[in-house]
């Protein structure tokens, strides 16, 4: 039996921003976000991304770049994909939706990624205090291995991973995650301010609409500002999946969703 050749559902031009691709890209939660594509049960795809930060991070020997990162433009999503079933039914809400990961690796020609560090005054990070500055490091590639010419000497094997994965939460469940986090933040147990959710792990991520991309809806609508003010950050992980940060996330990886909720197998 050939073996099968995936369909390309979502590309992306790594020269072009984020909000600039052919298929727009998004950085929050909602489910009135339309869908950029369509995907039946079974099928085999291929999906395209861009690294967190959406290209504002360069190859180069200056971590100026991670000093002054804006970091309310972070995780944009491929996406929303719309799922149907073998008749053309779309999934939802307490459907069983299973995805497996069967690989993953860098786009032609962007064989490399970064580590670093944020700086004091624009992020931090819980080793703020041993790393006050901003500091940077290149790692490129070669099959499984990657070693770094700001690390001389070091060349480890690495797990690629997606790090975010989710699916759209419904309305219902954006009302409780929007209720949830505001009674955290009201009774003064979460951060709030950009610096002190990157400084530690956040209980609660309120909607923000500074930077918020929503990719198909029309920027200057209202629908566009009823969204971004309803929208859910992408920061803390919730019941849908989302920021998981987890380097088992990987090739070989299945993800099952029962009404928005993943568990890893």
């Amino acid at each position: 039996m050939a073996p099968r050749t995936p369909r390309a559902v979502v590309k992306v031009d790594l020269n072009k921003r984020p909000s600039e691709q052919e298929k727009p890209l998004h950085n929050r939660w909602h489910p009135d976000i339309p869908p950029v594509a369509e995907v039946q049960e079974g099928e085999l795809l291929r999906v395209e991304t861009m690294d967190c930060t959406g290209g504002q991070i360069h190859d180069n020997d200056s971590a100026e770049d991670m000093k002054n990162v804006d970091v309310s433009r972070v995780h944009y999503l491929s996406g929303p994909i719309k799922v149907s079933d073998s008749a053309g039914v779309p999934a939802k809400p307490g459907d069983l939706l299973m995805v497996e990961i069967c690989n993953l690796g860098p786009l032609p020609g962007d064989e490399w990624g970064f580590t670093g560090t944020f700086d004091r005054e624009n992020g931090g990070s819980f080793l703020t205090d041993h790393f006050p500055s901003a500091t940077k490091a290149i790692w490129y590639f070669d099959g499984i291995f990657a070693s770094s010419r700001h690390i001389p000497g070091v060349r480890f094997p690495g797990l690629i991973h997606p790090g975010l994965i989710g699916t759209a939460p419904s309305k219902e469940l954006l009302e409780i995650w929007n209720t949830r986090e505001k009674n955290l933040v009201e009774r003064g147990e979460n951060a709030t301010t950009l610096c002190e959710i990157l400084h530690m792990r956040p209980l609660a991520s309120l909607p923000l609409v500074k930077s918020a991309l929503l990719g198909k809806v029309e920027a200057g609508t209202k629908e566009w500002d009823r969204i971004a003010n309803e929208a859910a950050r992408t920061i803390p992980g919730r019941e849908n999946g989302g920021n998981c940060d987890i380097k088992n996330l990987s090739r070989g990886s299945r993800f099952i969703f029962l009404y928005l909720l993943m568990v890893l197998i």
